[in-house]
């Protein structure tokens, strides 16, 4: 589908124009989006705009890393959208020229959606022209990444209460789930933030300087979402070692409790060992009281090891 937005010099906004008419000279600057196009609607690129072929071919490669790249008369954004279920990146290409915006993708966008309403039902920004949209299209895209970071992070602390209050191996299964979402969330992220310091320094696209704190809170707000995600993978690497430590702990814990039942009854299978060889003339053995008095033994053998393990502060 493709769907047209142009403004005129009064700051009307008309809807649904062809595209042929869009270039009469009696619009002040216009907007076509093309949303999941066809096969023939795609090759318009081409055959229409006439952008440029390795923009027109960057448009068909998915999945590309964000990126701006300068033509003589267009500027081709490569960006990136969050897909909120999968947190998989889906791409959106945006074309600017002299007096419009042309945006191209594959899957149904509702960051595009909301910047269409937004500029052409509630005619936000109309008289600061399509640097204007095409800061509203950046800045959709990036708001759209906030509940995304958010969601990992309630999982986060839902993780540690879970750490505090039991040990299993799904803990950790959730961790590295998280870490590789989070990882998943900055390869996206993060070059989007290098593109917008891209827009913000460059000298080559026009107009862009009048309407630089649009672009450098866009900026701000990706430098806000990559600090987030940053100090998320620390907590989760502090939680793995809290886990482990946990564990290991509670291993030595057991460990040091079987060592003393097993240093307790070393001397009692001694004692029990020798009385147990038969031999014929063993002198304990015709001894009336013999066994009650190995018993003896025995019991007061373990509760004074036990005594004595318990000074040295082993059950500690």
């Amino acid at each position: 589908m493709i769907r047209t937005l142009a403004v005129t010099d009064e700051l009307e906004v008309m809807i649904d124009i062809p595209l042929e008419r869009l270039s009469d000279g009696i619009y002040k600057w216009y907007w076509v989006d093309f949303d999941e196009p066809t096969e023939e609607e795609a090759k318009l690129l081409d055959s229409h705009f006439h952008f440029h072929p390795l923009a027109v071919e960057d448009c068909f490669h998915l999945l590309q890393r964000p990126k701006l790249d300068h033509y003589e008369d267009v500027h081709f954004f490569v960006m990136h959208a969050i897909n909120g279920s999968s947190l998989a990146a889906e791409e959106i290409d945006l074309f600017l020229g002299s007096n419009y915006i042309v945006t191209f993708h594959f899957y149904p966008s509702d960051e595009i959606d909301e910047a269409w309403n937004k500029i052409a039902e509630q005619g936000k920004g109309l008289d600061k022209g399509h640097i204007y949209a095409t800061y509203v299209v950046m800045d959709k895209l990036v708001d759209y990444y906030f509940p995304s970071v958010y969601m990992l992070e309630e999982e986060i602390n839902d993780i540690e209460n879970k750490v505090m209050m039991q040990s299993n191996r799904s803990v950790m299964d959730d961790i590295f789930s998280i870490r590789s979402k989070l990882m998943k969330l900055r390869r996206t992220i993060v070059p989007m933030r290098e593109l917008l310091y891209r827009v913000n320094n460059s000298d080559k696209i026009a107009g862009v300087k009048e309407q630089i704190f649009y672009f450098a809170d866009v900026h701000d707000h990706l430098l806000k979402l990559t600090e987030i995600i940053d100090a998320n993978r620390d907590l989760t690497a502090d939680i793995r070692d809290s886990y482990i430590s946990m564990n290991s702990n509670r291993m030595n814990t057991i460990m040091k409790t079987l060592t003393v039942i097993t240093t307790i009854f070393m001397p009692l299978t001694f004692i029990a060992g020798v009385y147990g060889m038969n031999f014929e003339h063993m002198p304990e053995l015709g001894w009336r009281w013999g066994y009650f008095a190995v018993l003896t033994v025995m019991l007061g053998t373990g509760i004074g090891m036990y005594v004595w393990f318990k000074r040295k502060g082993w059950f500690k």
